[in-house]
């Protein structure tokens, strides 16, 4: 059987026009040729799609174009395909089309209109059947967020007016990633979504990790700032495995042996506070306050006892450490003595934002930390948010989203593991955080560096240019079939577009990101080289002024 379209059947006799209004039935531009599941191949005839490429509808318009959307009709039933690939036939003057299947609508008799779209395909065409340019109409009922609640993010490609939307609890609740290269407008539209989604939920409890200092300025209106100068993060709320990666120095069976006098002392110091009175199961993990002149006394006493084996140099080592802590200014947000009282509650409380009193977010930069101890602060941070999480089963729940900004620093892949706890506790979140109301957000400009398990964990993906081909051929591993045709166009997308795929979209979408207000963005815009090399005066006490805060440590 010939299944080549016949060009008469095309000749443009108003039809194309008939389409915009909803009426894309009678606007007939191909054939299916064969149905393979999610390699499904149709047959376009040239000619109409060139006429059709004048259209003023923009959503017909690129119909029969990489990205475009076509649909067929199947009895009652119109199913939705999104065209990944193109080829032309040399014989017969059409063009050969790979499409995925995106999902299926009712048709209206009167109309032939699409509505009621889901998601999925309950019955194939057969080869034969007529291919039909998607219009406007039809956009509208395929992204339409109907009743369920979601925040408006931008512009649906190719259309001037469908707003792109994300559903809120499937966003949250199954986890999520924005992936993007350096440039491609990757922090503003983070701050977008987090803008909007403070803006729906001002009681929200969302706390976001900054390594770089850029949210601060997004959020001064909408969120709380903490940095080293009002963290005050208690330095015995880490638990032994976070001690260990502070005060161990050594490697190898030395840092058995060190572990072992440090679990010892730290259990003993521990036990001193009137906290642990009553506590009958009192562990190294408990968060339970202690002095750190306590902790030092007692690893002197150790060594000073006449039955203990080997020598004493794990245990100077272990007090040298914790003393040089103690004396260095840069760790004062966390190593204070002033942090010795029992201010857990109020600790998150504060940074939990429970209540939230209209400013859902902390904002959590720690650029000013230590670089030795940044990921024992996220790590920290992110047990504190699930352990919370674990032990208020039985109280009203009260959901957090954990935002980590440079996430493939935090939870690198099995390559660049270097086993530290903030990767442990961020796996578990993203493998166990829904069944505690505990969601992830990760965003990152290298997903091939992050860790494989992590990222499969996250229901959406929004996918923002990536130039590397390492990255584009790992997020299209991490991506359901029926969303490659889309994935595919992660090179070509502009600054500030991305494609969103999975349980926070209906079906896969290319967006265009709204443009958010000045006072609203982050602090992350490129340096304007020839703008400021064009500035003089001043230099001498801009420097002097810099080394000052550079030997003061401050800001």
């Amino acid at each position: 059987m010939d299944l080549t379209p016949n060009p008469a059947q095309f000749q443009d006799d108003g039809s194309a026009d008939a389409a915009s209004h909803g009426q894309g039935a009678s606007t007939r531009i191909g054939t299916v040729f064969e149905i393979a599941g999610s390699n499904s191949q149709i047959l376009l005839d040239k000619g109409a799609i060139d006429r059709l490429a004048q259209h003023r509808d923009p959503s017909v318009a690129t119909a029969g174009q990489v990205g475009g959307q076509v649909k067929i009709r199947v009895g009652v039933v119109w199913l939705v395909a999104s065209v990944r690939s193109l080829r032309l036939d040399p014989a017969g003057g059409t063009v050969m089309a790979q499409i995925d299947f995106l999902g299926e609508g009712d048709e209206e008799r009167l109309t032939g209109r699409l509505y009621n779209f889901r998601r999925g395909v309950t019955r194939y065409p057969v080869p034969g059947a007529e291919v039909h340019p998607v219009s406007n109409l039809d956009m509208k009922e395929m992204y339409a967020a109907v009743d369920r609640a979601h925040i408006e993010v931008g512009t649906v490609f190719p259309t001037r007016d469908i707003r792109g939307a994300l559903f809120v609890d499937a966003l949250l609740g199954k986890h999520f990633a924005l992936l993007g290269s350096t440039g491609t407008g990757k922090s503003t539209s983070a701050a977008l979504i987090l803008h909007r989604i403070c803006d729906m939920a001002p009681e929200g409890h969302v706390v976001m990790i900054d390594p770089h200092g850029e949210y601060s300025a997004a959020f001064e209106g909408n969120g709380a700032i903490y940095d080293v100068s009002n963290l005050a993060m208690p330095y015995w709320l880490m638990n032994f495995e976070e001690h260990c990666e502070v005060f161990l120095t050594s490697s190898g069976s030395n840092r058995q042996i060190d572990g072992d006098i440090l679990a010892k002392c730290l259990l003993a110091a521990k036990a001193k506070n009137r906290a642990a009175e009553g506590i009958a199961k009192l562990t190294v993990d408990s968060p339970i306050p202690y002095l750190l002149s306590d902790l030092t006394n007692l690893i002197q006493l150790e060594m000073g006892k006449l039955d203990k084996a080997g020598d004493s140099s794990p245990y100077l080592r272990l007090k040298t450490k914790i003393d040089e802590i103690k004396a260095d200014p840069r760790y004062g947000f966390m190593f204070s003595g002033m942090l010795v009282a029992d201010t857990m509650a109020e600790f998150i409380a504060r940074v939990f934002r429970m209540p939230g009193n209209g400013k859902p977010i902390s904002i959590i930069d720690v650029s000013g930390v230590p670089s030795e101890i940044t990921s024992v602060v996220v790590s920290v941070l992110s047990r504190m948010v699930f352990d919370h999480a674990i032990w208020s089963r039985g109280e009203q729940q009260r959901p957090v989203l954990l935002v980590c900004e440079e996430a493939h620093r935090y939870v690198p892949n099995e390559r660049n593991a270097d086993g530290s706890s903030v990767g442990r506790i961020l796996s578990r979140i993203a493998k166990e955080g829904r069944k505690y109301g505990v969601s992830l957000g990760l965003i990152t400009q290298r997903p091939s560096d992050l860790a494989e398990g992590v990222l499969s964990q996250c229901g959406t993906i929004i996918a923002m240019r990536l130039n590397n081909e390492r990255d584009q051929a790992f997020v299209k591993a991490a991506m359901p079939e029926g969303s490659r045709g889309f994935l595919d166009a992660i090179p070509a997308l502009r600054n500030r577009e991305a494609i969103v795929c999975g349980e926070g979209v209906s079906i896969p979408i290319r967006v265009a990101f709204d443009t958010l207000e000045e006072h609203k963005r982050p602090a992350s815009s490129d340096p304007v080289f020839s703008e400021l090399w064009k500035r003089t005066g001043g230099e001498e006490d801009s420097v002097a002024r810099t080394i000052r805060r550079w030997r003061s440590q401050g800001r």
